[in-house]
């Protein structure tokens, strides 16, 4: 990989972080004001539509995309990462931006932590030190006992469990299905589980929040094509740690916009939970390489 490709990847990983902040801004939004299945189901449609002309523009076209050699694991792939997007929209509502992504940023500490048992990889004890170290920072965050703790504040973990699962059956799947069909099966099976579930909870949008909707489809939309540009120019152990901007952005964006506070003990957890994040990034590549 050359420097060239490495800032180009960087620069646009991070662009990703910036998008995806956004688009988590305005779920927050309109989240408060519906029905979030309803919020979640249309972006959706969308985002079906994008991976079926992204799956038509590629070589062997949509049949090709359709072909899994294990269509039950990624149903339950995009089904999974559907569910996370409901629950965390979910936690935008009642915790905010700021300390929701705070507890969400310790997802790559728990793929570290099922690699294991789910993909059989050997996770040495560095790695598990920096799990230990990164779910302090979670604790820090959370402040048991220190104050009366608010079960809300489990709603952004379970999140994390619950995309750090689906990233971990991601690299399953990649072993024998190329990108372009896990990214097709994760589009069309969320699309249609949230059709079907939100569909009972319709309600009459405004005229002017049916623009934010529009513009929650775009950002969707273009947060995964520099996503998948980021990850076809560089390596992605290489560009995954800019993907932690995505708690600056949406920390400053929910301080800016929607008034919420960033409180201490939050800013240091969270800054322990990246440190160990990053840490596990590096030495899981670390491994790799030798």
């Amino acid at each position: 990989m050359t420097d060239q490709n490495f800032r180009l990847g960087a620069w646009l990983m991070t662009a990703t972080a910036f998008v995806f902040a956004m688009q988590d801004g305005i779920s927050r939004h309109l989240a408060a004001e519906y029905n979030v299945y309803m919020v979640v189901m249309i972006r959706y449609w969308f985002f079906a539509a994008f991976v079926i002309v992204v799956a038509a523009r590629k070589a062997g076209g949509i049949r090709a995309a359709t072909r899994s050699r294990h269509p039950a694991v990624q149903i339950f792939r995009g089904v999974l990462l559907a569910a996370e997007i409901c629950v965390m929209v979910t936690a935008f509502t009642i915790l905010g931006l700021v300390e929701s992504h705070a507890v969400f940023t310790c997802y790559p500490l728990l793929v570290a932590a099922l690699s294991g048992p789910v993909l059989g990889e050997k996770v040495g004890w560095r790695r598990w030190t920096a799990i230990g170290v990164g779910f302090v920072g979670v604790l820090v965050i959370l402040e048991p006992g220190v104050k009366v703790f608010a079960p809300a504040a489990l709603i952004p973990l379970a999140a994390a469990l619950m995309f750090a699962l689906y990233g971990l059956l991601t690299r399953y799947v990649a072993r024998s299905d190329g990108s372009a069909v896990s990214f097709f099966w994760t589009g069309i099976s969320g699309a249609v589980v949230m059709t079907a579930v939100g569909v009972f909870h319709w309600e009459p949008m405004r005229g002017g929040d049916w623009l934010w909707m529009a513009v929650l489809c775009c950002t969707a939309a273009t947060g995964h094509w520099f996503m998948i540009r980021a990850l076809e120019v560089a390596e992605a152990s290489a560009v995954q740690p800019f993907a932690y901007f995505q708690l600056v952005f949406a920390a400053a964006l929910g301080m800016t916009v929607f008034g919420e506070t960033l409180e201490v003990n939050v800013a240091i957890g969270a800054a322990i939970v990246v440190a160990a994040g990053l840490f596990t990034l590096w030495r899981a590549r670390k491994v790799a390489a030798t």
